[in-house]
């Protein structure tokens, strides 16, 4: 484990880290209005309607099939009652105090700033292939020539005129070279009518994948999506846009092993920003998801406290209309608090002009040793805002990572009570130790005494064997219950049913045995793992949907179960195993 400030070389390019660079460079250069739908990189995501009518108005589907990903845009104009009409995609802007934005037409100072780009692109086409229709962008704001809203866009309309759709999906790029961009609150539009498509009755098209590119790249703080996307009208589809802490915090520690400090250095100033910008609470807390892509609120957005605020991810109910968000993304867990500092430490480390990450990691430090005077280290914080609870439950997955988190900050901080906060954390995990079956115990009931025997996770033995290095005398012992309880197939699962591999708590099965000095078992897991990385370089959660976790999701009574699609923890994972680094070795 290297010192604080001493520089890591740069490991071999492995697959997962590939992936994780490219997963974050994707951004560099691009803007999106449209990608997929609820996804958190859109912009521009209020949609207004112009039309010779407002009875009637005709609804766009944002969740039909596109052009790539899971989902595109399907619209439509009955010519028979609207002569002419379209939609506006507009920024909008949230009040203080507000849980619904509007869709403004520069009322507010809330356009984007998009100078530098150099087109907007986007994919179309039409259900017969007849289809006359215009797509423009900017123009809000504006009476032909001539500024009619106090924050009219800088721009005026630009627009390829009326095309001519095909049957097949074709790629329109807009030239907006030259043109001011400095303040954009209409990203994208259409609109069409009954004289550019006689004897029609209806004009029915498909756009997708809507985006503005730059010459320049234009890195910034951003949290990577979680899971790849689910298909549309699927439950899964529900956390599509969601990026969750943990999966995040591991990912910036990935990249920082291998050398990509800077990439690191974005996930980590998105951190930074949920912490300082929480949209209710004002104690340093992170919640345990947000939405993907770049934290900020968007311009003209608020909390109630008139600022900007770090978005939370949700989902759009297309049957009630509703924006819907969820019980466990706003909470906070211990657990991804300590990998939260853990990340900002390793980044710090790399990095020590950014103060910025240090004084962060000490403030979620010092909100987790606010929960408990003695003892270990209780689960955080669950709960809708203003109604939230403090739960009394005591994880030992939580505790493991404070063990490594606390002693890893003070040593940078040089603060005794981070040091304290570590032993504390480290005799309750070995209080969960089972000496007989040799196992670690999930943690304590409600109670916050009796210990929780229902659920025996793969990680909480994994973990303990990282964290707790030659201190701990039974490793192989544990390993020897994971065989026989947890192994499937050649894999390991997450919990003693064996319904299917779970393949981070399998990586995480590879380093522990690299910790005991077993290379042999190392190499003989790694090579199961390599048959099931994907082509990108990621690997999925499971080897096949629905592998439980025998929990429930919080607050609901729905199975925790992990799928078969791309995940960003497991491929973390994955690349610290390719490259034998332990996230939780002792310092």
């Amino acid at each position: 484990v290297p010192d604080p400030g001493e520089a890591i070389e740069p490991a071999p390019e492995y697959p997962a880290i590939t992936y994780l660079t490219n997963r974050i460079a994707q951004m560099d250069d691009i803007l999106h209005v449209y990608t997929d739908f609820s996804d958190g990189r859109n912009n521009f995501t209020q949609k207004a309607w112009m039309g010779s009518s407002y009875s009637n108005i005709p609804a766009m589907d944002e969740a039909a099939p596109g052009y790539s990903g899971v989902s595109g845009i399907a619209a439509e104009l009955d010519l028979s009652r609207h002569s002419w009409g379209g939609y506006m995609f507009v920024n909008g802007a949230l009040k203080p105090g507000a849980t619904q934005p509007d869709a403004d037409f520069g009322a507010h100072d809330a356009g984007l700033d998009l100078s530098g780009a150099t087109s907007l692109v986007f994919y179309a086409k039409g259900e017969t292939g007849k289809e006359r229709v215009e797509f423009f962008m900017g123009g809000l704001g504006w009476q032909g020539s001539i500024k009619s809203a106090v924050y009219a866009d800088s721009t005026r309309k630009v627009t390829l005129g009326y095309v001519t759709l095909s049957q097949e999906w074709q790629r329109y790029e807009l030239d907006l070279q030259g043109k001011d961009l400095s303040r954009i609150g209409c990203g994208f539009g259409w609109v069409t009518n009954d004289v550019n498509n006689r004897g029609t009755k209806k004009v029915c098209f498909y756009v997708d994948d809507i985006h503005y590119t730059f010459a320049q790249a234009k890195p910034g703080p951003l949290f990577l999506q979680s899971y790849a996307a689910a298909e549309m009208g699927s439950d899964a589809a529900i956390i599509n846009g969601f990026a969750y802490l943990y999966d995040n915090a591991i990912a910036a520690m990935a990249l920082t092993y291998a050398g990509n400090h800077d990439r690191a250095g974005q996930i980590a100033d998105a951190i930074v920003y949920g912490i300082q910008h929480d949209r209710y609470y004002q104690d340093g807390r992170l919640r345990n998801a947000y939405a993907s892509g770049n934290p900020r609120s968007f311009p003209g957005w608020f909390s109630a406290r008139s600022e900007s605020f770090a978005r939370l991810p949700g989902f759009y109910d297309r049957t009630d209309k509703e924006w819907y968000e969820d019980y466990y993304a706003v909470s906070t867990s211990t657990g991804n608090l300590a990998w939260g500092i853990l990340a900002l430490c390793e980044v710090y480390t790399q990095m020590p002009q950014r103060q910025e990450y240090l004084d962060a990691a000490c403030t979620l430090g010092d909100l987790i040793l606010s929960l408990s005077e003695e003892g270990g280290f209780p689960g955080g914080f669950e709960g809708w805002e203003g109604s939230e609870i403090k739960v009394s439950y005591l994880s030992t997955e939580h505790n493991i990572d404070l063990i490594t988190a606390f002693d890893y900050l003070a040593e940078l901080s040089e603060d005794e009570r981070y040091a304290t906060g570590a032993v504390r954390a480290r005799e309750f995990v070995l209080s969960m130790y089972d000496a007989d079956r040799h196992c670690f115990y999930t943690g304590t009931t409600e109670d916050g005494v009796t210990i929780n025997k229902e659920v025996l996770p793969l990680d909480c033995q994994t973990w303990a064997i990282l964290a707790l290095g030659e201190s701990f005398a039974h490793g192989e012992q544990v390993m020897e219950f994971v065989e026989e309880h947890l192994g499937i197939d050649g894999g390991y699962d997450f919990n003693t049913d064996k319904d299917g591999i779970w393949f981070e708590g399998t990586a995480q099965v590879a380093l522990a045995y690299l910790t005991l000095g077993n290379r042999d078992k190392y190499e003989t897991i790694m090579a199961l793992l390599a048959e099931n990385v994907l082509p990108d370089g990621s690997i999925p959660a499971a080897d096949r949907d629905d592998v439980t976790t025998g929990f429930m999701v919080s607050g609901t009574d729905i199975p925790w179960t992990y799928p078969n699609r791309s995940h960003l923890g497991a491929t973390a994972w994955l690349a610290f195993a390719q490259m034998e680094r332990n996230p939780l070795a002792p310092r």
